[in-house]
């Protein structure tokens, strides 16, 4: 196993797992079918991350793409100095440990990349993910009631917050 920072040349194996992502589990945005990107949106999408100063490692068990974190910089002024976190990891190499090394990863990134405040989103069920963000140091900061429906019913979200 492996890791590293994704580039355009990654589009194809990238699209693959977040097509495999969306029907492995329910805790991501889409819903399995519901990705209608290209390999090269994907491209565009890596060009644009490498571009912007964000963050995208992707984690390979040999030439596989089994897992990802990014971290996505604000644009504005006002807020590039905050980076938005997306974490997914394929369900069989889940509970191993790569969450934990991925995030500290990003958390060896963001201050060299003048990154002091990381957010993200997860869903307020999602114990296993609230438990490994608790533990990298991210606070909830609020509740977002009923901010998606999941299966016919709604699910609340937890917004998350780091300080560096």
């Amino acid at each position: 196993m492996n890791f590293r920072q994704a580039t355009p040349q990654d589009s194809n194996c990238f699209l693959e797992l977040m097509k495999q992502l969306d029907y492995e589990t329910e805790f991501m945005m889409l819903e399995p079918g519901e990705r209608t990107s290209t390999a090269e949106d994907m491209e565009q999408y890596l060009h644009t991350m490498e571009t912007s100063n964000s963050l995208l490692l992707l984690l390979f068990d040999d030439k596989k793409a089994v897992g990802f974190i990014s971290a996505k910089r604000g644009a504005a002024n006002r807020i590039k100095h905050t980076a938005y976190i997306v974490c997914g990891i394929r369900k069989d190499y889940r509970g191993k440990g790569w969450g934990k090394t991925l995030f500290q990863e990003l958390l060896k990134w963001a201050p060299e990349n003048g990154i002091t405040r990381l957010e993200l989103t997860v869903m307020a069920h999602n114990d296993k993910a609230i438990l490994l963000y608790r533990s990298m140091g991210f606070e909830v900061e609020g509740r977002l009631v009923h901010s998606m429906i999941v299966n016919g019913s709604y699910v609340d979200q937890y917004s998350m917050a780091k300080l560096l």
